[in-house]
C-alpha cells in the first residue's frame, strides 16, 4: 500500500477544513427551513451509503475466509475490503454523525428518550463499524482468525441496529 501523496493529504485535510466550517456556521448563525430540508436529505443519503458498506463488508468477509491467504482471490478481496471501507463507509459515518448530530440539536434540542435511544443504537452501530475495520486490518495482514460462521452471524448486526433506529426515529413513542 503506497502512502498518502502530499496533496491528497491537504485536499482532504481542506475538505475536512470546509465541512468543519460550513456545519459550525449552520450551528452558530441556525438554518433556514429550506437548508434543514437539504441537511437532512444529506443525512439520508450518508445513511444509506453507511448502511450498504455495514451490510456488504462482512459479506466480503464471509467469502473472503473461502479463499486460501496469498492467492489472487484473496488479494482482491483486500483490495475491495479496503476501498469499501476507506471511500465509502468512513465517509459517510462522519458525514452521518455530522450533519445527524447537528438535526439532533437543531431541531429536538437532544429532547426525547426515541432519539437517545436512536443515538445509543448508532453508537453500537460505530462499535460494528470499528470491528468490521479491525478486520480489513486483520485481512490485509493475513492475520484473519474468524471463521465463515463467525462474520455471517455478525452480519446481521447491522441489520438489527438499523431496524431499531428507524422504529425509533418513525415511531418516536416515548
Amino acid at each position: 500500500m503506497a502512502a498518502m501523496s502530499t496533496a491528497k493529504v491537504v485536499q482532504r485535510a481542506v475538505m475536512a477544513l470546509v465541512i468543519t466550517a460550513a456545519l459550525a456556521a449552520m450551528l452558530v448563525y441556525g438554518a433556514s427551513p429550506t437548508a434543514v430540508l437539504w441537511l437532512k436529505s444529506l443525512h439520508i443519503m450518508a445513511v444509506m451509503a453507511w448502511m450498504a458498506g455495514m451490510f456488504y463488508l462482512p459479506r466480503l468477509f464471509v467469502y473472503h475466509t473461502t479463499v486460501p491467504v496469498g492467492s489472487q482471490a484473496s488479494e482482491t478481496f483486500k483490495v475491495m475490503e479496503r476501498k469499501l471501507l476507506r471511500y465509502i463507509m468512513n465517509p459517510a459515518m462522519v458525514v452521518s454523525w455530522a450533519v445527524g448530530l447537528w438535526l439532533a440539536w437543531d431541531i429536538y434540542r437532544f429532547e426525547g428518550g426515541w432519539l437517545w435511544a436512536k443515538i445509543v443504537a448508532v453508537v453500537l452501530l460505530s462499535t460494528a463499524h470499528g470491528y468490521f475495520a479491525m478486520g480489513v486490518r486483520h485481512f490485509a495482514e493475513d492475520r484473519n482468525t474468524r471463521s465463515e460462521r463467525h462474520w455471517r452471524i455478525v452480519n446481521e448486526v447491522p441489520t438489527l441496529l438499523m431496524i431499531a433506529i428507524v422504529i425509533f426515529v418513525v415511531v418516536k413513542g416515548f
